[in-house]
């Protein structure tokens, strides 16, 4: 199978997975879930945890926001190396002017990163439920135009692997 054979494959599996238009509740909740999975949001509550936190989270909070920052400038660096355009769509305009290249998805690895992360460290509740957490960002950057269904695969393995290595440092 050629690269155009499979990038044809994946665009019609994207398409076909994302949310019609006529669907608004799950359209709100696929919208929350795709902006959970931004790195501000991530940074600022955990900036906000450190502040007022107990003490014994600083070591994860810190281990976090490192971890959010690494994966976004490897991220970045793949992107611009790549160079795949985001599928044709309207939603999300702030990540298609500021971040126009999709492949691999940040929000993908940042979110499986992060409960890699949390997991290993031993906050199993936590973990757990950012494992549950982590697929449903991916899927909703699918279900609402953003990524292709490679990108967020692409991505859920690249924060798998940030994550352990993340661990091991």
């Amino acid at each position: 199978m050629t690269l155009v054979e499979w990038m044809e494959i994946d665009g019609r599996l994207s398409q076909r997975m994302r949310l019609a238009e006529d669907s608004p509740l799950v359209r709100v909740a696929a919208v929350f879930l795709a902006h959970s999975g931004d790195s501000w949001f991530w940074l600022l509550g955990l900036g906000v945890v450190w502040l007022v936190g107990p003490a014994s989270l600083r070591g994860l909070v810190q281990g976090m926001a490192v971890g959010i920052l690494i994966t976004a400038v490897l991220v970045m660096a793949i992107k611009f190396t790549i160079r795949r355009q985001r599928p044709a769509g309207e939603w999300g305009q702030v990540y298609r002017k500021t971040d126009p290249h999709s492949f691999p998805s940040g929000h993908a690895a940042r979110a499986v990163m992060l409960a890699v992360l949390v997991l290993g460290q031993g906050y199993i509740p936590a973990g757990l439920a950012l494992m549950i957490w982590a697929p449903l960002v991916g899927l909703a950057r699918i279900a609402l135009g953003v990524h292709y269904l490679s990108d967020v695969l692409a991505g859920w393995t690249f924060g798998a692997l940030m994550g352990m290595l993340l661990l091991v440092y």
